[in-house]
């Protein structure tokens, strides 16, 4: 059947019969886990419900990514849609409308803590909504990690494996307002260096931490010159001051001028209260600058400053309120300040900012929904946006979620408090195992297969897939070319689905799997829920055996096979230049006789 007829073969005009004893090299996804989404655009979602359950599917993912339309669905169609899923048997999910948690504005207008409050109130909102679709058990609600904001630019891992670097782009930001600016690679020329022409390749973390040290020295620097104004003319004035200053405190008071003489009273005095001016001004930047340093900075920097407040207290006190020991005290304290161990990392990347406060909000988002709901509150799934956007690593995506939970023990160790407020006084490892529980994340398949277009490779973006196994709740699955943001059914892309479900492992098996397949409903218009299992080789039935759904365009010649029916391959004579009904009786044709060509029917010559 296989011989070769003129550049093609028999075996690619009739395909032949699927073979119980060989399934297909892709089947690796029962059927029973896949879900469909529901269309975003529309706030219809009883409608949307009823028209996804007609291919079969086991669970059906309420997409509300656009917050208006999520304010538009009334609250009885969220009871309605209940009651059906309970009658049908099938599993509801839910994509939470997309915020940004972390307070960030995408657009580079900096933080603010009361949108990250704001963004926290939302998340608990549809928590607390989804809670209707599903009020007996734990509903999956799937929240983007991100919205809008974009992250720093990672060299794929072979390239960082030889460089030893991480960034090709930075986008860092400040931790104190927010405001955001980029770091690429650079080439610094510095005077002296040995090979001038080639320059000294600077990285963008470098970079980074060059603008840490240089800002906070050059607000440092700044205060020196009013303690270097300030110390002149206390040493102009000084035999005048001692003279005037109280001899136990050292205070010199406004009135005890007019014990100078006349004609040195006035310019004494006013010198004296420049001084003052100026100290009182370091005092204020001091003050700012330490508080800085104190918030800004890690534990053992936060040590270091605990000492050196002491040390500065002592000084003071034992200069009382002379104007001497004070500017001396301060002095000191800038000196100190300036040193590199107690400069405060006010410049972080941008990923590492988002997931402080990012956290923040999911974490106490997640307790709100477990106060009020204990065993059957919704499960918050963090899922990675589209690559290039901030959080979408599977390393940075792990680390939020891990924080987030760390967030919720945080908030449910708490002893309670009146009126409701406070924690639940939980032990730790109770609270520990609830987040556990209650927090984790779901893998888009899509989005991560988008680091192709940032110099990824296959086997870089499975191992992507490896790293967020350990946290893994729920999968999105859609299918593209690793450059667009294009959601087509699974099988039409280069998405090595395979290979990623092999590294989720048994959590990947388990989780739902929601087809999201955007583009393919857009411009062809009907449902991808058949490419989607026979591009994962789903068994047809469900006893995980044979027939599979790659095997099923075999099957419409398969039920017409035996002897009593057209037992040979119709298509094969019909190519050839003949049919059945030419054939000899004998071999299944009308002719009858045997006198001509047992191919042609016609008599022989």
């Amino acid at each position: 059947m296989a011989e070769e007829k003129r550049g093609y073969t028999i075996s690619d005009i009739y395909q032949g019969g699927y073979s119980s004893m060989t399934p297909p090299d892709n089947a690796y996804i029962n059927m029973g886990r896949f879900g469909m989404a529901t269309d975003p655009r529309t706030a219809n979602v009883l409608q949307e419900f009823s028209a996804k359950l007609s291919p079969g599917v086991k669970t059906v993912e309420i997409s509300t990514v656009k917050p208006d339309v999520f304010d538009s669905i009334p609250k009885q169609q969220l009871k309605e849609v209940n009651r059906l899923s309970k009658l049908t048997g099938v599993d509801i999910t839910m994509h939470a409308p997309l915020v940004e948690a972390s307070g960030l504005d995408p657009r580079g207008g900096g933080f603010s803590e009361i949108e990250r409050e704001a963004a926290e109130r939302s998340i608990a909102n549809a928590l607390l909504r989804s809670h209707e679709l599903n009020p007996d058990g734990n509903i999956n609600v799937t929240f983007h990690s991100t919205h809008g904001l974009p992250g720093s630019q990672f060299l794929p891992p072979g390239e960082r494996e030889k460089t030893g670097e991480k960034y090709k782009r930075l986008i860092m930001v400040n931790r104190e307002d927010g405001k955001v600016a980029p770091m690429e690679p650079e080439v610094q020329y510095t005077p002296g260096m040995e090979n001038l022409e080639k320059g000294e390749q600077r990285t963008p973390e470098q970079r980074m931490e060059s603008y840490n040290v240089t800002n906070w020295q050059s607000n440092i620097d700044q205060l020196f010159f009013n303690q270097e104004r300030a110390n002149e003319l206390l040493e102009k004035t000084r035999p005048f001051l001692q003279q005037l200053a109280d001899p136990v405190t050292g205070e010199i008071k406004k009135e005890d001028f007019n014990n100078l003489p006349s004609e040195t009273q006035a310019e004494i005095a006013d010198k004296f209260m420049r001084v003052n001016s100026y100290i009182e001004d370091i005092n204020q930047h001091v003050t700012s600058l330490f508080s800085k340093a104190y918030e800004f900075g890690d534990q053992e920097q936060k040590d270091a400053l605990k000492k050196l407040n002491e040390e500065f207290r002592s000084e003071l006190e034992k200069g009382s309120k002379s104007p001497f020991a004070q500017a001396h005290a301060m002095e000191n304290l800038l000196n100190t300040l300036k040193s590199r161990e107690y400069i405060p990392k006010m410049w972080v990347p941008v990923e590492d900012f988002a997931i402080e406060k990012s956290s923040e909000s999911f974490g106490n988002a997640a307790f709100e929904a477990y106060k009020k709901y204990k065993k059957t509150a919704p499960i918050i799934s963090i899922e990675n946006p589209p690559a290039g956007a901030a959080i979408s690593t599977a390393e940075d995506l792990k680390k939020l979620v891990e924080e987030s939970r760390k967030k919720f023990v945080e908030n449910a160790v708490k002893p309670p408090e009146e009126h409701g407020k406070g924690g639940l006084g939980m032990s730790k490892g109770e609270a520990e195992e609830q987040a556990k529980k209650l927090i984790g994340a779901t893998w888009d398949v899509g989005h991560i297969n988008m680091l192709r277009k940032f110099g990824y490779k296959e086997e870089d973006i499975v191992k992507e897939s490896e790293k967020i196994a350990p946290v893994l709740k729920h999968v999105h699955l859609s299918d593209n070319f690793g450059f667009e943001h294009t959601e087509l059914p699974m099988g039409m892309g280069n998405v090595p689905l395979k290979q990623i479900m092999e590294k989720l492992g048994e959590k990947g098996y388990d989780a739902k799997k929601i087809i999201e397949a955007g583009q393919w409903w857009e411009h062809f218009k009907t449902s991808p829920f058949q490419e989607t299992l026979e591009a994962t080789g789903s068994p047809i039935y469900g006893m995980k055996m044979a027939p599979y759904w790659p095997q099923a365009p075999a099957l419409y010649q398969g039920y017409q096979e035996g002897l009593s029916g057209n037992w040979l391959p119709q298509v094969n004579y019909e190519t050839f230049g003949t049919g059945f009904s030419r054939l000899p009786a004998e071999l299944g044709g009308q002719v009858q006789g045997g006198q001509g060509s047992r191919m042609s029917g016609r008599p022989m010559e």
